[in-house]
């Protein structure tokens, strides 16, 4: 009863019964709420304690404890400790939120650097990726440059063997040049014009009179061909009525045909070369088509001369 009725004297909600679990949470998580409220509190029953103590060992029997009234508060003791408790703790306190502070500012220092890291890392990374996209493609170029390089060294072996066949064919076009030269001095053949579908030459025979007689002229043969393996002689149109005008035939009569106007032409000279002299000498006129000779005898006479076979 004693000890309850100083209770009640120092703290009245001391001696409150118990209630429900739930209520006393709340009671508690209110007066940890207010930390100054719990050190007041902690530090009256401290006192509270303490004076309890020092009148416990002042008395000489439980009697004289209902019997005496409650001493004086003293200025020293507990309170005294309370002040410097007290003021030690608001220092505590300042020193803490001074700490907090600092600890905030180098919070805000560090999450600066970890998201400047952060910016550092990703562009690492693309630095990254672009290195290896980079690096595949100097691969890709170093093999298609050795495979250029390879390729370049193939042409070159087939350059300088097209090149040496090239030299062998000027020097065989050379050689036949030579010849065409030396079988056209000797045949009288020149030729005019070649390709894949025609062949023109030129025939100079050479006169059986004497050196001092006029050139003949030329006689132009054109040969065409097709893909049918057949081909046309046309003769020129000024001796189409000597040697014959037109001669077609297979591929294979070609030999046959230009030997047969050879053989006509040459058999034809003599008059050929007498018509040229008379041509020289006289103003006639020359119509092999109808193998007819005109003489002009004067400005209104005209004679006219019909030449037969052979």
């Amino acid at each position: 009863m004693a000890a309850r009725s100083v209770l009640r004297r120092c703290d009245p909600a001391l001696l409150e019964p118990p209630g429900d679990p739930d209520q006393a949470a709340e009671r508690m998580l209110l007066s940890l709420s207010d930390s100054r409220r719990v050190q007041k509190v902690l530090w009256r029953q401290l006192f509270v304690l303490d004076s309890m103590m020092s009148s416990l060992e002042s008395l000489e029997s439980a009697q004289q404890l209902m019997t005496e009234p409650c001493p004086p508060q003293s200025e020293g003791g507990a309170k005294g400790r309370w002040k410097a408790l007290k003021a030690g703790c608001t220092l505590a306190v300042q020193e803490t939120e001074d700490l907090l502070s600092s600890l905030q500012d180098r919070l805000q220092q560090i999450l600066h650097r970890r998201g400047a890291v952060s910016q550092l890392l990703q562009r690492l990374h693309s630095q990254k990726q672009h290195q290896d996209q980079l690096q595949a493609s100097l691969l890709a170029a170093q093999n298609a440059l050795r495979s250029c390089d390879h390729h370049v060294t193939r042409l070159r072996a087939e350059s300088e063997v097209i090149l040496r066949r090239l030299l062998d064919w000027q020097q065989l076009r050379d050689r036949l040049q030579l010849l065409v030269a030396a079988a056209q001095e000797v045949t009288q053949v020149n030729l005019l014009s070649f390709s894949q579908s025609e062949l023109c030459v030129e025939l100079r025979p050479r006169p059986c009179s004497a050196p001092s007689s006029h050139e003949l002229e030329p006689v132009r043969i054109t040969v065409t061909w097709s893909s049918a393996e057949c081909f046309t002689l046309q003769v020129d149109e000024s001796l189409a009525g000597l040697v014959g005008g037109c001669v077609t035939g297979r591929r294979a009569e070609l030999s046959a045909a230009l030997l047969d106007v050879l053989q006509s032409y040459v058999g034809q000279v003599e008059l050929l070369s007498e018509i040229q002299s008379l041509r020289s000498s006289f103003a006639i006129d020359w119509r092999p088509a109808q193998r007819l000779l005109l003489y002009l005898k004067s400005a209104s006479l005209v004679c006219h001369l019909q030449v037969g076979e052979g």
